[in-house]
């Protein structure tokens, strides 16, 4: 028998017009992917990354199936791509794990870009989120890029996420002391400086009575902003005005006696 050219060429017809209209049918899903995550406000790299992957996906789908419509045995190309796809995968599973990262970091925001962080055992601005790593500035000025795999499956801190913070202070002072004399300054000073809120109320209270120091708990609430040029203001003001009053700040020390063998 000679070649069928009458029926390879209405396969051929065939598998040209199905993939011509798939194709159309895969662009029009892929533009109405593409409204849907823009309403929803997805990061524009994780939108790019969804719509490759559906693309890629139905484009698969829809060459198998043609082929098997007009006869094709497409089981062979199904198992080969089984195949090289598991094979890709276990190769690139460090790899697959940062891009799951990436993903899961885009879609819930434990933190976006210009927050302050810690988490994976760095602390920095966030500068960059990419698909497969993130990128910190450290507070001395490093760039420090942390893979999103570790990333999105450790704690993470984030320090700017709330309007406000409070700042926990510990000050210490001598046993001799008048301890509410001392609290009294310290409250002075807290509704004198304006940055500090006055609702959450500001605390100091007695925490401890330390080896050789009673110590005080301060714990005013700021502006998120204002976190560190209030702490540093506060520490200076402390020493100054603790000084002024009379209040000494304790050190350790230790009483040697030396006796003089008759």
């Amino acid at each position: 028998m000679g070649f069928d050219w009458i029926s390879f060429a209405v396969k051929a017809v065939g598998v040209i017009l199905g993939l011509w209209i798939g194709f159309m049918v895969i662009g029009a899903i892929a533009k109405r992917v593409d409204k849907i995550l823009q309403k929803r406000e997805m990061d524009p790299a994780l939108r790019g990354f969804a719509l490759t992957t559906v693309r890629t996906v139905l484009r698969v789908l829809l060459v198998l199936s043609v082929l098997g419509m007009v006869g094709f045995d497409v089981t062979t190309f199904a198992a080969l791509i089984a195949a090289v796809g598991f094979a890709v995968g276990f190769a690139l599973q460090g790899s697959l794990s940062n891009l799951a990262g990436g993903v899961m970091i885009m879609i819930f925001r434990p933190f976006t870009v210009n927050e302050f962080i810690q988490g994976a055992g760095h602390t920095g601005v966030v500068k960059e989120i990419q698909l497969f790593q993130t990128h910190l500035l450290s507070p001395d000025g490093k760039r420090i890029i942390v893979p999103n795999g570790e990333l999105s499956n450790s704690s993470v801190v984030n320090f700017t996420r709330e309007a406000i913070r409070r700042i926990d202070f510990v000050i210490g002072i001598d046993y001799g002391d008048d301890l509410l004399k001392a609290q009294g300054v310290i409250l002075d000073l807290l509704k004198k400086e304006e940055r500090v809120l006055q609702e959450p109320a500001p605390f100091v209270g007695l925490l401890e009575l330390g080896d050789s120091s009673v110590n005080l708990a301060v714990r005013p609430w700021v502006q998120t902003e204002d976190y560190w040029p209030v702490y540093f203001a506060l520490m200076q003001a402390f020493k100054l005005e603790l000084d002024a009053a009379g209040v000494q700040f304790p050190y350790p020390h230790m009483d040697v006696t030396v006796t003089n063998p008759e």
